[in-house]
């Protein structure tokens, strides 16, 4: 290419002389321009352009550009006589075809070239070990509460649904909350203008249950409640599950056997728990279920977990079960509770962030 390059240079010396009158050069520029032929030409642009491709754009514009050798000898033309205007034009002419076909072909090959490299490049090497694509995860509140319906749904409890915006009835009074009942004020009750409210705990489903069917009767209740309250420890919206059974064997030995299976089963391991009495007015007696926790300092203490007791005759009769008859046992607990327990979240809220961060150690 080089040599190449220095024989067009040495001609379009010769074509300078020339403009000048100098029949010398304008002979020497005879002798060398046979030599521009075109395939010795090309054959200079590929042995460049295999060297370095990105010079191409170079060539082209040092032979072609606006101030190039081939250019500056075209801008001489009109000072030239008109008799050797055309010999001289044609000739210059013909070397700046050459130049562009051979550039432009040779364009087309490396770009040709460098495409199959690329498909070479990034072909796909099935030897190396795929891309792995992340998957989503369940929500650490959907996980736990999923667990604790499938460790109810093997002691035979049946899993119940109700809605989520209840009647005063349902969610109070059927329940043993007398309209001025004061435990209605614990439940910072969300209410509608129409009287409806958002439903404080799962146990209207529970009632729901015992009008639709007589004993005996084995459900859990899992889903959204609502109370106007919110902390480190609590949000205007959490999760509850809550369970029946009604027969006429029940007694509060039964009811104390399945929690303590239950809780065994959810931490997968034992703890010594104890029942503490209690008041609801929708069981009696009632009690407040512990378990002895053991501390980040290595410590141990006790640790409130759910609630439970024996159906109160009131709520029985109010659907319609003879409370003579039957007897039945209830519980309930807080999902989020086992949740920041079982993972060691400090904070209730961070379940409801959407932070990625925090949810994607679950997934």
């Amino acid at each position: 290419m080089h040599d190449s390059l220095q024989k067009l240079r040495n001609a379009i010396e010769a074509l300078r002389g020339y403009a000048h009158g100098d029949d010398a050069l304008l002979a020497k520029f005879e002798k060398l321009k046979d030599k521009l032929d075109l395939s010795e030409e090309v054959r200079g642009i590929k042995a460049r352009i295999r060297e370095r491709i990105r010079e191409l754009d170079d060539v082209r514009v040092e032979i072609l550009g606006k101030s190039g050798l081939l250019t500056e000898q075209l801008k001489t033309l009109g000072k030239l006589p008109p008799e050797q205007r055309k010999a001289r034009g044609e000739l210059v002419n013909r070397v700046k075809e050459q130049w562009q076909d051979a550039l432009t072909a040779r364009k087309a090959e490396l770009e040709e070239v460098e495409f199959e490299q690329r498909l070479a490049d990034e072909r796909i090497d099935i030897t190396l070990p795929g891309r792995n694509v992340e998957h989503g995860g369940i929500h650490p509140v959907t996980r736990t509460l999923e667990r604790i319906t499938d460790i109810f749904s093997r002691l035979g409890y049946q899993l119940a649904d109700g809605p989520e915006i209840e009647d005063d009835y349902h969610n109070f009074e059927a329940l043993n909350f007398p309209p001025h009942h004061p435990a209605r004020a614990m439940h910072d009750t969300f209410y509608f203008p129409n009287g409806t409210l958002l439903r404080t705990h799962t146990s209207p489903v529970q009632i729901r249950a015992m009008k639709g069917k007589q004993p005996p009767i084995r459900i859990i209740a899992a889903g959204k409640v609502y109370r106007s309250d919110s902390d480190q420890t609590h949000t205007p919206m959490f999760h509850q599950v809550e369970g029946l059974l009604v027969d006429e064997t029940s007694s509060f030995a039964d009811l104390k056997g399945t929690l303590r299976e239950f809780v065994t089963a959810f931490f997968e391991r034992d703890f010594e728990m104890r029942f503490r009495p209690s008041y609801f007015p929708f069981t009696e007696p009632s009690a407040e279920v512990d378990i002895r926790w053991d501390q980040e300092d290595g410590s141990e203490r006790w640790l409130e977990v759910l609630g439970c007791g024996m159906v109160h005759p009131n709520v029985l009769e109010a659907c319609g079960i003879d409370s003579e008859r039957y007897t039945g046992f209830a519980f309930g607990l807080g999902v989020e509770r086992f949740a920041m327990l079982r993972y060691g979240v400090k904070d209730l809220r961070q379940f409801f962030e959407n932070d990625v961060r925090f949810l994607e150690q679950f997934a």
